[in-house]
């Protein structure tokens, strides 16, 4: 960066009085002209470089972001989290510490990136933070966010007693299993697959200690848990406890026992079980639903190999066991 001929790692060097005499700008001086003042006091200011879509975040949201901190003259970031394929979703409120940082994410949109300078009030302070931040330091920061999950009705309905929860009503409980949901799905689709378990099994539990009213109810809480159940089942499966995968789809079987995932997940942990004729049966049921999906007629004939190794090496224990017998194929 040039400045009335003076690099911008010379003009560190520069009193900033002796810069001012001479008219020179500073880089963080040039980027605040083209930005807009976020809270209208010169404290935040905001360039967006790429807009987002949707709603903007709310003030309880859980957010996932990549930031990089810049400090004036330096192009290496004293604080990132771009090198993170998936960033930890940050509790607005709680985890973000920078105060400038929460608030400016409150001004943005799901897949916006934008820069932001914050002054010492809305970043460190007086005091920086040593050995990184200098006293009085104005920041810059890029951020793009990734995505967001608003959990203010999660922890409102979290703060009551068991009987204030099952009081509320049942469309107030859908949304909070919704939202657990969408965190365990997050958390599977990052392999985070115990993450993933506790948020799934979280929801059951939700479900289950309501007390429905009416049959109706109970009918729409047994709709709400079947998906549930059915993600604990392949959640297990990639954890490899196919006893558990097999008890989840068996429950999601109970509810709608026609339900061709929960045949096939059956199906699948009763094969990882090597329990081959429960396999079979499942299978073959989740077959007869739908007799040309790939996955279930791919899981059949590795069902068909497993079973022919399985007979293979028996004869061949009961050969080696009885010589003289001679077995029939």
């Amino acid at each position: 960066m040039q400045t009335n001929g003076v690099s911008s790692r010379i003009m560190q060097f520069i009193a900033p009085e002796e810069r001012r005499r001479a008219g020179m700008q500073t880089p963080f001086q040039r980027l605040a002209q083209q930005m807009q003042d976020v809270l209208g006091n010169g404290g935040i200011l905001k360039e967006v470089i790429r807009a987002g879509d949707g709603p903007p975040v709310p003030r309880d949201a859980s957010v996932s972001v990549h930031y990089s901190g810049f400090l004036e003259y330096s192009d290496r970031p004293f604080d990132s989290t771009t090198h993170l394929k998936f960033p930890r979703m940050m509790k607005l409120g709680k985890d973000v510490t920078l105060y400038g940082l929460e608030l400016g994410l409150l001004s943005m949109r799901k897949g916006e990136f934008s820069r932001f300078l914050f002054q010492p009030d809305y970043a460190f302070g007086d005091m920086g933070c040593p050995p990184l931040i200098p006293p009085a330091a104005t920041v810059l920061y890029e951020v793009q966010v990734l995505e967001f999950l608003d959990t203010a009705q999660v922890d409102d309905f979290f703060a009551m007693s068991p009987g204030e929860q099952n009081s509320v009503p049942l469309s107030t409980l859908l949304n909070v299993v919704d939202t657990e949901r969408n965190f365990g799905n997050r958390c599977f689709n990052q392999g985070r697959y115990e993450d993933a378990k506790d948020r799934y099994k979280q929801a059951v539990t939700l479900l289950q200690n309501r007390e429905p009213t009416d049959k109706e109810e109970k009918g729409r809480i047994n709709e709400a848990k079947l998906p549930f159940l059915l993600n604990l089942s392949l959640t297990c499966l990639r954890l490899e406890r196919p006893q558990k995968a097999l008890q989840y789809g068996e429950r999601a079987l109970k509810i709608s026992p026609d339900n061709t995932k929960a045949l096939f997940r059956c199906g699948q942990a009763s094969l990882e079980m090597f329990d081959y004729e429960k396999a079979q049966d499942y299978l073959t049921m989740a077959q007869a639903k739908k007799p040309f999906d790939a996955d279930i007629n791919k899981l059949l004939r590795k069902l068909a190999v497993c079973y022919k190794d399985c007979l293979d090496k028996e004869k061949d224990m009961c050969s080696k066991m009885f010589p003289g017998v001679k077995l029939e194929n």
